[in-house]
């Protein structure tokens, strides 16, 4: 009894913060995080969470399903997924914001029923910071050019009480009515005075407040401005009836709980993110151009223009859109076509390839009566997706282009639209699962035809090691249907050749890689199919707490040695026909007793048929 009271204990625990949680959300003190959704996109988010079905995950989360709302039952995805123990399903949901709080009731319960130490520990890594906040890096680099210096992205000063800031006129007519009427009259305007009467503090959070950053804890003002702390205080609320954003004095009210906090705060961030986007669709894509590729240099856009754009970015039809025009009509029906956006540097600043070109001492670093146009190596599609992300800090895109979305941010060093490039490819066909499990899981016959092998030279190119390791998995658990093509045997000489000054007894990684999930496919095809009791027909140990003690590899080892007296069994009764019940034959055609037996044998015929290609590369590893 003593050693089920932590437990028990727990569970109270659980209970107690359930109801104190329920209380305070119908009172409205908080909101609730994990609201009830019935929808049928919501059940299909939460089966494929319970089998593990990435592919399904990444559509619904693309869809703009919610990670965190619950089901009738109480449960949320990333709960599904780690009492189930999709390790990679729950990476994906806490990569695309699901909650996991240890101060929360959800948060608390999602800890406590994971399947194993490798999901808690990965739920733990997603603190606060990482889980709950996916908007911060927009955040912080809108709050950052505040205080940047160079390269200089600022083209108007607004004064008040003789402080003066240099700004942006997009981000001012972006976040506040006030200046979008202003500057709309005025697009020229290089300068712009506020009310005498603002405190200094006081037009410092407003302005910081625009620019998303956190609200000051402290709005006492200095000595010699004049201004008592009451005079800020009103201050605050004048001028947030002037610039119109009611929401300001709200935003600097402290809170001592910290879940409210993070709430407004998030909001906050929310709203300014929804109003950027706002701007960013209206301005830059409702302004962009599309023009014949010979006509480009024809375009002429003035300094001072309506949306406050400084700079051009301009994408071709890339040429393999031209040849499929071609081949379908005999002949090209029209020019082939280049898309010009209009663009703000302040933006795009978030990609170090611009911020690097804008520093420098090369012709697009400056500012001209005419914007220069700066051509982008992607297509327009690919180009749009780029500007919503460094606009936005969305990145929703279709399975389709998701290879060109990668190179074009490796090209653009945009690490985070690298990554969610790399989260959508690693989704196209669960590599955790067989071909037919695949299908199963969404109702169809056939898996999607997925070119891995142009994948896996893309995770080189790109040098995305998540997307080597989905490669190797995804080949390992369909080893049968690639270990006799050329272009297998063409993908290991590769990965050999990667290693500069190989010597002939050094690893392959590609090879290496697709070993270890080949152990790890078979190893949970024992487990489900009973190794434990198999091994214990056979008296190989009779101590089942030292069994469990046994790695992984060991234990998979042993389980082949196991069956090794069901294998000659099957060899004898590979003559005979099987009264009852379908034939079940291994790979290289021998009939056997049962699938254990057929997974045993096949396991080995996998590692021979590795071997031999090794040996007709002339490699060792």
């Amino acid at each position: 009894m003593m050693a089920d009271e932590p437990t028990v204990l727990r569970k109270d625990q659980l209970e107690i913060s359930l109801v104190e949680e329920k209380k305070l959300i119908k009172e409205g003190t908080i909101k609730d995080d994990n609201p009830l959704d019935l929808s049928e996109p919501f059940r299909e988010l939460c089966n494929a969470c319970r089998q593990g079905d990435l592919k399904v995950c990444q559509e619904k989360i693309s869809e703009g399903v919610n990670v965190n709302a619950r089901d009738p039952y109480d449960y949320t995805p990333l709960i599904l997924a780690s009492l189930c123990g999709h390790y990679e399903t729950a990476q994906l949901l806490l990569e695309s914001g699901a909650l996991c709080e240890r101060d929360t009731f959800q948060g608390e319960r999602c800890l406590y029923n994971a399947l194993n130490d490798r999901i808690r520990n990965l739920l733990l890594e997603y603190d606060y910071s990482k889980s709950t906040d996916p908007l911060q890096p927009l955040a912080a680099h809108i709050t950052s050019l505040l205080v940047r210096e160079t390269p200089v992205t600022a083209d108007i000063v607004v004064t008040a009480s003789e402080q003066s800031l240099h700004l942006h006129k997009f981000i001012l007519a972006a976040r506040s009515p006030y200046f979008l009427a202003k500057l709309a009259a005025a697009p020229e305007s290089a300068t712009w005075k506020l009310p005498n009467t603002i405190p200094p503090e006081a037009f410092g959070a407003a302005i910081k407040y625009l620019y998303l950053g956190e609200a000051p804890r402290d709005l006492r003002s200095g000595p010699g401005t004049g201004f008592t702390e009451s005079e800020t205080f009103a201050g605050v609320d004048r001028i947030s009836k002037y610039l119109d954003i009611p929401r300001l004095p709200e935003s600097i009210l402290e809170s001592g709980d910290r879940r409210r906090a993070r709430q407004r705060r998030n909001d906050e961030i929310s709203k300014g993110r929804d109003q950027m986007d706002q701007w960013f669709q209206k301005n830059v894509l409702g302004n962009r151009i599309v023009v014949e590729t010979s006509k480009v240099n024809d375009v002429k856009w003035n300094r001072i223009n309506p949306i406050f754009a400084d700079v051009l970015l301009r994408a071709d039809e890339l040429p393999e859109e031209e040849e499929e025009d071609i081949a379908s009509n005999g002949a090209p029906t029209e020019a082939p076509k280049s898309t010009i956006f209009p663009c703000h540097r302040a933006m795009l600043l978030r990609s170090e390839f611009f911020h690097t070109m804008f520093s420098s001492t090369f012709r697009e670093a400056y500012v001209k009566d005419q914007l220069t146009i700066i051509d982008v190596d992607c297509s327009p599609e690919v180009l749009e997706i780029i500007l919503t992300f460094l606009y936005t800090e969305r990145a929703d895109f279709p399975l389709e282009i998701a290879v060109d979305v990668l190179f074009a941010a490796d090209m653009l060093f945009i690490e985070k639209l690298k990554t969610k490039a790399a989260v959508v490819i690693s989704t196209l066909g669960s590599a955790g699962m067989s071909q037919a499990e695949a299908a199963k899981t969404r109702g169809t016959t056939d898996e999607d035809d997925i070119d891995i092998y142009s994948i896996v030279k893309a995770a080189w190119l790109t040098r995305v090691q998540r997307l080597e390791e989905f490669a190797a998995r995804y080949l390992a658990y369909r080893l049968e249907a690639h270990i006799d093509t050329p272009e297998f045997a063409e993908l290991i000489q590769e990965s050999a050749s990667r290693i500069k000054a190989r010597q002939e007894t050094d690893s392959i990684e590609m090879l290496d890689d697709i070993r270890f999930y080949l152990g790890e496919r078979f190893r949970l095809r024992f487990d489900e199919a009973g190794l434990d009791e198999m091994m214990e027909e056979g008296e190989q140990s009779d101590d089942s707490e030292a069994e469990e003690e046994q790695d992984d590899d060991t234990k998979l080892a042993e389980g082949v040695a196991a069956l090794e007296v069901s294998k000659e069994t099957s060899d004898h009764q590979s003559q005979q026909p099987q009264e009852n019940g379908p034939e079940i034959r291994a790979l290289d055609g021998a009939l056997v007793v049962d699938e254990f037996s057929e997974d045993a044998m096949n396991y080995e015929i996998l590692l021979e048929k590795l071997d031999d290609l090794l040996e007709r590369l002339n490699l060792e590893a």
